[in-house]
């Protein structure tokens, strides 16, 4: 069975009114043979030939949201991985994705054309607007991993 490896990472501000978090909106449409429907989600992508997983993370979220390495720091001793099942072009394919937890110093994104927009929202908010479930557990793992530390 194929396998699909990726990083990403969970971007947050402290503003005056708490922590927000980063979604991004992904369209609906076809790749690969797979029709998806529109969702919001974290900055990732596939961990290319060569990279490691902070490499992809840090390429991933300037392609995405224009955030640079320098506008963004690090979450030591914050990383969970998730995994599922999906179909490309009659395959099944297991997906697997590192997460890291990384505090932006800017609220001004600059979206890629992959997605059609973001918003940064409180923890109800962001849980309300995921729909993938192990992805709303790794960011309830990373809000209590936020109020400890």
């Amino acid at each position: 069975m194929p396998f699909e490896y990726s990083a990403g990472a969970i971007v947050f501000r402290r503003t005056m009114k708490g922590i927000r978090y980063l979604l991004l909106h992904y369209p609906s449409g076809e790749r690969g043979g797979t029709i998806f429907k529109g969702h919001w989600g974290m900055p990732k992508g596939n961990i290319e030939k060569g990279e490691d997983p902070q490499e992809t993370i840090l390429r991933e979220v300037k392609e995405e949201t224009g955030l640079k390495e320098e506008d963004l720091i690090i979450q030591e001793g914050f990383k969970k991985k998730i995994g599922w099942f999906y179909k490309r072009d009659g395959k099944t394919i297991y997906k697997e994705v590192i997460y890291v937890l990384a505090e932006s110093k800017k609220e001004e994104i600059k979206l890629s054309e992959e997605h059609e927009g973001y918003v940064w929202a409180s923890l109800d908010t962001a849980l309300k607007k995921i729909k993938f479930n192990n992805l709303k557990e790794v960011l309830k793992n990373a809000d209590e991993f936020l109020k400890e530390n």
